[in-house]
């Protein structure tokens, strides 16, 4: 697996708008990054093995969450990110998610989501993608919808 994510600092010096989500219940891509239990099943050998996600260094990455490494991440606005405030993501009158925005970088936490965030929340993930890409993604407490 190649790590795409050392490449998103560059993009984001360069004014390229970036937005990450995640599904609150995501149990691939852990939106915080608690560690978590895996069960691993080999059905050749009928054989289950119990793992701590954060001992196994092809997981790491993955399981450092990605609110915590958004806010790790190294680049010029790193800082005034993360003091930006936290705020709702409201589609149609109702809290959808928390976006966290500055510059070019949005973070956006879907509420009741898994790992396949348009499967699981297709309003939210279209109105996202909506407000996003016209600009709007940050709208602090006022409902999320753009007329797009």
């Amino acid at each position: 697996m190649k790590n795409l994510a050392v490449g998103i600092p560059a993009l984001l010096e360069d004014g390229l708008k970036v937005l990450i989500y995640a599904g609150e219940y995501d149990l691939l891509c852990n939106w915080l990054g608690k560690p978590r239990s895996f069960k691993l099943v080999d059905a050749r050998q009928n054989q289950t093995e119990h793992y701590l996600a954060n001992d196994m260094s092809f997981l790491k990455l993955i399981c450092a969450g990605n609110s915590r490494w958004v806010n790790a991440m190294r680049w010029s606005g790193q800082k005034r990110f993360g003091t930006s405030p936290t705020v709702p993501f409201v589609v149609a009158g109702a809290k959808a998610g928390l976006m966290k925005s500055y510059g070019p970088l949005t973070f956006l936490k879907v509420h009741n989501a898994g790992h396949m965030v348009p499967m699981d929340q297709p309003k939210a993930a279209l109105q996202m993608l909506k407000s996003w890409m016209a600009g709007k993604a940050a709208m602090a407490g006022a409902d999320s919808e753009t007329d797009t």
